[in-house]
């Protein structure tokens, strides 16, 4: 169940579908979200009325092309499927968006499963005040 927000300067409705699908496809792909587990927002920033700020941190050159991808998930995934996982997000993003590998930046925010209520006010992956487990 990640939640996802993407952030690309200088975009259209396009490029900015292109990079939600990129995302979710490299979710599905390396960390077994299942395909219709998708909770995306997506916004374009045009550098007057709202930008992104970057920098050549760690000797990566970004330029107008970046995207900014963050991920909020529930913990547990190994540092080698997170590494998988950049990875494919960086590659489906050049194949779909046209976006250089080196401007994609990507942060995971990982919490637990009573941090999540999937709708009516429940938190259904979390067990209950009975201690009956939730949806999983």
């Amino acid at each position: 169940m990640p939640f996802v927000r993407i952030d690309a300067l200088g975009t259209d409705r396009t490029r900015l579908e292109a990079l939600g699908r990129a995302v979710h496809e490299a979710l599905v792909e390396t960390l077994g979200i299942p395909p219709d587990d998708r909770f995306q927002v997506l916004t374009g920033h045009d550098g007057v009325t709202g930008t992104l700020r970057h920098d050549d941190y760690l000797g990566v050159h970004r330029d107008e092309g970046v995207v900014f991808v963050a991920i909020t998930m529930r913990s547990g995934r190994t540092p080698g499927r997170k590494r998988a996982l950049y990875r494919r997000i960086a590659e489906l993003a050049h194949a779909y968006a046209g976006t250089e590998p080196r401007n994609v930046l990507v942060t995971v925010t990982e919490n637990e499963s009573v941090d999540w209520s999937l709708g009516h006010g429940e938190a259904q992956y979390a067990p209950g005040a009975d201690g009956a487990a939730g949806a999983s």
